[in-house]
């Protein structure tokens, strides 16, 4: 029997395969996991989507400028990535446990983070068919699910348009 679990590889120049990139903490693009970063709008239900090469304060704002109005309130988690968002922003902190929060006393939890959370589940159900996407490829397939989200239903004009493409 080959590859009995407690021995030796017989190769120490040549390590086994490890299924996928196991490291804990946010990925970079230099170390093969790269993050994607995302926005959802709560009124508009618009979802954007990018492949970054790192998860900084500037890659960040950057997204949260491009893809939110000046007025918007922003809620994220505590990553401290967020903390120089020029909008008004609001944390829910996980370490803490705190996953959904009520501001003004209302009885509505409208602090969370749980839409996007629920939007990177659907990003990885998207993915997991395709068992691996290189960093290449990534942001075209990330292009793809994002276009799934937006597209809200199927209309005539959609159609149309892809009938015009082809």
């Amino acid at each position: 029997m080959r590859g009995k679990k407690g021995e030796k590889h017989s190769a120490p120049d040549d390590p086994p395969r490890r299924r996928a990139n196991k490291q804990r903490g946010h990925g970079t693009y230099a170390t093969d996991r790269p993050p994607v970063v995302g926005t959802v709008g709560r009124h508009s239900g618009q979802v954007r989507l990018r492949v970054v090469k790192r998860t900084d304060a500037q890659t960040l704002r950057r997204q949260v400028q491009t893809f939110t109005h000046a007025e918007a309130d922003v809620n994220t988690d505590d990553w401290v990535g967020y903390t120089k968002l020029e909008r008004k922003h609001v944390v829910v902190c996980h370490q803490l446990k705190e996953w959904a929060r009520d501001d003004d006393g209302d009885g509505v939890r409208e602090v969370h983070v749980n839409t996007m959370e629920g939007i990177w589940t659907g990003v990885r159900n998207f993915l997991r068919p395709f068992r691996g996407v290189h960093k290449r490829h990534l942001a075209g397939y990330i292009a793809s699910c994002e276009f799934n989200f937006n597209l809200k239903r199927i209309t005539p004009d959609f159609v149309t348009a892809l009938v015009r493409l082809h």
